[in-house]
């Protein structure tokens, strides 16, 4: 599974932290890897599932 990083901008703009957007979209691929970032998304407080892309038909 892999979170789009536009997915992860939006939650973080959305709860009002725009530099750690900022670096977001600075640092992480387009396409993010959920297994090799763990820890970055666990301090980032993120939730998986509400970031995981809805499967394709």
């Amino acid at each position: 599974m892999r979170i789009a990083r536009h997915r992860i901008v939006t939650a973080l703009r959305e709860r009002g932290q725009q530099a750690r957007a900022d670096w977001v979209e600075r640092e992480l691929p387009e396409q993010v890897d959920p297994a090799k970032h763990t820890g970055l998304l666990a301090t980032l407080r993120l939730d998986l599932a509400d970031l995981a892309d809805a499967p394709s038909p």
